[in-house]
């Protein structure tokens, strides 16, 4: 093979090496998305594993939930609807109170934010429903059976 025809094939094979390597570090399924949610939004006050003892603990006004107790305290069902409506946060009333952020609405914002340049993929609900409901599929993973 000649020296010409050698780097085009280095080079595609560099580039494919590296789409491979991007994928393999993104992640692949609904519940590493739900982990990821999780991770980066609720871990700083209920803590990794979910018991409510999360870093920021001591300067909270009350201890939040252990969230591995969710489906024992529920008669054995794990409470979706439940926590869908308190995590969402859609029905507060106008000027309630709640110690935990309003994850709705800084979806909406995030999402906003992001596709600020270019018109939504899908609708703005749609993405907050799919970051939701992969948030709580994790959460029902974290269940002490």
């Amino acid at each position: 093979m000649r020296k010409s025809a050698c780097l085009p094939m280095a080079l595609l094979a560099l580039l494919f090496s590296g789409a491979a390597f991007a994928q393999s570090t993104a992640p692949s399924r609904i519940s590493d998305f739900g982990k990821r949610e999780f991770e980066t939004n609720c871990a700083s006050c209920h803590g990794v594993s979910g018991k409510g003892n999360g870093p920021l603990l001591e300067f909270l006004r009350r201890s939040p939930p252990d969230l591995t107790l969710l489906t024992k305290k529920n008669q054995g069902v794990f409470p979706m609807n439940r926590l869908y409506e308190v995590i969402e946060g859609g029905n507060l009333p106008a000027h309630g109170a709640s110690d935990m952020p309003v994850w709705g609405r800084e979806y909406r914002i995030k999402d906003a934010e992001y596709y600020m340049d270019t018109p939504y993929p899908v609708s703005p609900e749609a993405m907050v429903r799919t970051r939701l409901l992969a948030l709580l599929e994790y959460i029902n993973r974290l269940q002490e059976r």
